[in-house]
């Protein structure tokens, strides 16, 4: 292969329900990816997000610029639920999006069910081993 190998960022272009989570990553449209995923109209895409606390404005950044394609944002925060901080989700209110948060497990289960019925669903979900 001339020019050796070349990374790209991990995106699926299409909306797909999830076969599986868990072991540090997604399983979904006959592929997986390691890591944190979003799960928005344009696509799945890889997100650098690692644990839910700490987690700022600037990381929600693709979601913010596709809010006007969704309604309803499920948050997986990881192994358990935590709660999203209040300036956060306003800001996401402001954008016109309903923001639940809850386990990662939870925000699967959740969104594979919204997906299924045709809902303006997207999803930011914390991989978990």
């Amino acid at each position: 292969m001339a020019g050796g190998l070349e990374i790209r960022a991990a995106h699926f272009p299409g909306r797909a329900p999830l076969d599986a989570y868990g072991n540090g990553g997604f399983r979904f449209a006959d592929m997986s990816h390691r890591g944190s995923i979003l799960c928005l109209p344009s696509g799945i895409h890889g997100w650098d997000a690692q644990d839910f606390p700490g987690l700022e404005e600037q990381d929600f950044q693709r979601l913010f610029d596709e809010a006007g394609e969704f309604d309803i944002l499920l948050v997986g925060t990881g192994k358990t639920l935590i709660p999203m901080p209040a300036d956060l989700r306003r800001r996401f209110r402001e954008a016109g999006v309903a923001v639940e948060t809850m386990s990662t497990g939870a925000a699967v289960r959740t969104y594979n069910v919204l997906l299924a019925e045709d809902r303006s669903v997207a999803a930011a979900l914390i991989a978990v081993d």
